[in-house]
């Protein structure tokens, strides 16, 4: 029999946390990147010399997956429940944690996508229009970091369930 001290089903929600902060993430990165690329490739049959510049969408999207990995491994490395006891408040702050993160990401990776997609285009034909769609694009990735944030700050509560 191995002595538990704290919640056995609470860890089962920590690790559902940091599995949402990875896969919300990457699927929000995988659909930002999927759709700039499909935007890159078609612009870059009209204006090939601009294919460089503007491949700037699909980097964009590319580190909602960090963002996703980041939180994933704060999370994961808060659970040991033999080194301190882990209980269901521990477990649904990582859960939200991860879920903030994760769907955070997935949103941005949709708007990056999205106006990716549509900037690059415009862009091929009127290249005044590339500040702009680097700005929207900022914004849009801001989204995801805020969800970082918010990530980060709930998984540090993490551990604050009871008086020790």
């Amino acid at each position: 029999m191995v002595s538990f001290s704290g919640d056995e089903t609470a860890p089962f929600f920590g690790f559902l946390g940091a599995a949402a902060a990875l896969v919300f993430s990457c699927m929000g990165a995988a659909y930002g990147t999927a759709k700039s690329g499909v935007g890159v490739a078609s612009m870059g049959v009209m204006r090939p010399e601009l294919v460089m510049k503007s491949i700037v969408p699909v980097v964009m999207a590319g580190v909602l997956g960090i963002y996703g990995l980041i939180i994933a491994v704060i999370i994961s490395t808060g659970i040991n429940p033999k080194a301190k006891p882990y209980y269901l408040f521990d477990g649904y702050a990582h859960l939200s944690s991860g879920l903030a993160c994760g769907l955070a990401g997935l949103s941005a990776g949709m708007a990056i996508g999205v106006v990716g997609d549509a900037g690059v285009r415009a862009n091929a034909q009127q290249p005044k229009l590339f500040v702009g769609m680097i700005l929207i694009l900022i914004f849009a990735e801001a989204l995801a970091l805020y969800g970082l944030i918010v990530g980060i700050i709930l998984s540090s509560r993490a551990g604050q369930s009871r008086a020790e």
